[in-house]
């Protein structure tokens, strides 16, 4: 692989927050692949909290490491709630229950480092909406030029990148990413970068039973409303 192309100065984003960021409708402010993408942000909680060493996750049990607060609400948050339970439960099961918060926790990210805006809206005069338009562009184009670099151009990816591309590449978001791209080599390239040397083993771990519960929960999501409709 190529080295890594020079990128500016990115204002520090989570990984969920960087997931929303590509989702979100830049005028609207309202989420593509919401169902998808509340997965995925959820899923990006456990493997950041990885990256920085408090977690590990072995045969799909999620256990606290190192209970040190690192300063990111969220992050905070969803370290303690695991640290809090009597046993270490499943990557899945953290997922999937942490989805909401997780991505109320995002959107209150971005608020605050005001990359979007937060409008309240009523559908029909009668229910109520948030919408996040987008107030700083900035942090969106690093990260599409990031992973543009990494995924089409063959650059070789730092540890958080490398992450982000296998969340998005678990919960099957390739075009919020890539929405111009040639889909089976975005996908292929993708998987590539997923399956690399690229972090530290316990990382890994986490990344691939991010991975691994996205797929299942997705699949189980999309067969459900498939029967649903029949």
């Amino acid at each position: 692989m190529d080295t890594p192309m020079d990128a500016p100065v990115e204002l520090p984003t989570t990984l969920g927050e960087q997931l929303l960021l590509l989702s979100l409708d830049d005028e609207s402010g309202t989420a593509k692949e919401s169902a998808k993408v509340a997965l995925a942000i959820s899923a990006a909680s456990l493997v950041e909290l990885a990256l920085a060493g408090r977690i590990d996750v072995a045969d799909d049990k999620v256990t606290v490491i190192d209970a040190t607060p690192l300063g990111e609400p969220g992050l905070d948050s969803a370290l303690a709630a695991i640290g809090g339970k009597d046993r270490p439960g499943k990557a899945k099961d953290w997922i999937t229950q942490g989805k909401t918060d997780a991505v109320a926790r995002a959107n209150a990210g971005l608020v605050e480092k005001g990359l979007v805006r937060e409008e309240k809206k009523k559908v029909l005069g009668l229910f109520p909406v948030r919408r996040y338009p987008e107030a700083d562009g900035s942090v969106e184009a690093a990260v599409r030029q990031r992973l543009d670099a990494v995924v089409l151009r063959g650059a070789t990816p730092d540890a958080r990148t490398a992450s982000l591309v296998a969340l998005l590449h678990g919960a099957k978001l390739h075009r919020l990413a890539f929405p111009d791209a040639d889909a089976r080599r975005v996908a292929a390239a993708m998987e590539s970068v997923s399956r690399g040397q690229w972090s530290a083993t316990a990382v890994r771990q986490a990344v691939k039973a991010a991975e691994d519960a996205l797929a299942t929960i997705i699949a189980v999501t999309v067969t459900t409303t498939v029967v649903a409709g029949s």
